[in-house]
C-alpha cells in the first residue's frame, strides 16, 4: 500500500445517498418507443426458439435505446457506478418472456457470466425458506450461514459485493412490505474513513482471509480458503472493492485460520456503520432494472415480508455481467477474477466463463 492510498479518492464515484436524492442523473426511462423495440426484439428470438445462453446483443437488437444503454455503460464505469431504469411495464410479460427481455437487455452492457457451477445463468432471488424466515447469524452450532443462504430468505442482507464486474437487478414483483434496496459508494466509505479513521483504511488496504462458497464455487478447491484486501487499486491506480463479510466470517470459521486481528474487526465495523450512514435506501418497484459497478459500491436490502396467501412475493432476476469497458485490476485479484486485465471477460463462478452458449 503506497501512503497517497489513504487520501480521498473523490470523483463521481464517491457520492452520498443525499446527494443520489438531488440529483437524478443516474436514473434513466424507456420510454413507449423503446418499449415497441423491446417487444419487437422479444418477438424475433421467440420466433427463432433462442435460449437464453443464445441471446447475444445482435439476437436482440435495440438501435432505438442504443442511446440510453451506451450513456449507462459509461455511468457505471466513469460515473456514479450507478444506474437505474424504470419503465418496463412488468405486468404484461409472463415469467419466460421477462427472463428473455431482461437478458436480451444485459446482453447490449456485458458477457454474462455462470453464477453457479450448476449452471445458473439468471437467478431468481426470493424466499426459499417456505416458511418466510429470515437468515441471518450463525446458527446454534455455530455454522456461518451462506450469502445465498441469507439472500434467498427474508432477512436483511449486508452490504457487499457479487463477483462481477457489474451486477444487474430487474425487480420482476415485489412483496407487501419492506425489501428496500441499499446501495453505497464504496469509494465514500473510502473517502469519510481517509478523514477520520486513516489507521483502520490502512488496515481494510491489508489481506483479510475470504472463503470459496461451495454452493456457488463447488466444492474441492486448494485454495478454497484465500487472502486479498477489502481496498486495493489496480496498476493504474483505480479503485476497487470485492467483500462480504459473509464469506470473511466463514474463512475464519475454517480450522487453521488465526482469528481476526482486533483492528480488523474495528475496521469492517467501522466500514457497516459507515455504509449505513451514507448509503441510499429505496423501494425496488417492478419493471426496474438496477446496474451496478461491484468495484465501486457495495448493495444490501431491508428485510421483506411475502404474502402466500394473496400471491404477493419479491422475486428479483440476477445476472452477472463482465464489461467491455471494465477497469485493471491489481495482479493479486487474479485468485479471483481469473483475469485482471481491463475489458477482460472476467469473474463468475467460474472465473472468465462465459454464459453465452457457444
Amino acid at each position: 500500500m503506497q501512503q497517497d492510498h489513504l487520501s480521498p479518492i473523490g470523483g463521481p464515484a464517491a457520492w452520498t445517498g443525499a446527494d443520489l436524492a438531488r440529483d437524478p442523473g443516474w436514473m434513466f426511462r424507456i420510454g413507449p418507443e423503446g418499449i415497441s423495440e423491446i417487444d419487437a426484439a422479444l418477438a424475433g428470438v421467440r420466433a427463432r426458439g433462442l435460449p437464453l445462453p443464445r441471446i447475444r446483443a445482435a439476437d436482440f437488437p435495440l438501435p432505438g435505446l442504443r442511446p440510453l444503454l451506451e450513456a449507462a455503460t459509461r455511468e457505471l464505469e466513469e460515473g456514479r457506478g450507478l444506474v437505474r431504469i424504470s419503465g418496463l411495464p412488468a405486468e404484461r410479460y409472463a415469467p419466460d418472456d421477462m427472463k428473455a427481455v431482461f437478458w436480451g437487455l444485459a446482453a447490449h452492457l456485458g458477457t454474462p457470466l455462470p453464477q453457479n457451477t450448476k449452471g445458473e445463468i439468471l437467478a431468481e432471488v426470493r424466499d426459499e425458506t417456505g416458511r418466510g424466515l429470515a437468515v441471518t447469524g450463525a446458527d446454534a452450532a455455530g455454522a456461518v450461514p451462506s450469502a445465498r443462504a441469507r439472500s434467498r430468505s427474508t432477512g436483511p442482507l449486508r452490504f457487499h459485493t457479487d463477483k462481477c464486474d457489474v451486477l444487474a437487478l430487474l425487480c420482476a414483483s415485489n412483496g407487501i412490505a419492506g425489501g428496500e434496496s441499499r446501495i453505497v459508494s464504496t469509494v465514500a466509505i473510502h473517502d469519510a474513513l481517509a478523514a477520520r479513521r486513516p489507521d483502520l483504511l490502512a488496515v481494510l488496504y491489508g489481506d483479510f482471509h475470504r472463503m470459496r462458497p461451495a454452493d456457488e464455487e463447488g466444492e474441492g478447491h486448494a485454495d478454497r480458503v484465500f487472502t486479498m484486501p477489502v481496498f486495493s487499486r489496480g496498476p493504474d491506480g483505480a479503485f476497487t472493492s470485492q467483500y462480504s463479510r459473509t464469506y470473511v466470517e466463514m474463512a475464519h470459521a475454517e480450522p487453521g485460520v488465526p482469528p481476526l486481528r482486533p483492528e480488523q474487526v474495528e475496521a469492517m465495523d467501522a466500514l457497516a456503520a459507515i455504509a449505513d450512514e451514507l448509503c441510499l435506501q429505496m423501494p425496488f418497484e417492478a419493471g426496474q432494472i438496477q446496474l451496478m459497478n461491484q468495484h465501486v459500491t457495495y448493495h444490501g436490502r431491508t428485510a421483506y415480508a411475502d404474502d402466500a396467501a394473496a400471491g404477493a412475493a419479491r422475486v428479483l432476476l440476477r445476472i452477472w455481467l463482465s464489461a467491455p469497458n471494465s477497469r485493471a485490476l491489481p495482479a493479486g485479484h487474479a485468485v479471483q477474477w481469473g483475469s485482471t486485465s481491463p475489458g477482460a471477460v472476467r469473474g463468475g463462478a467460474i472465473p472468465g466463463q462465459s454464459a453465452l452458449a457457444a
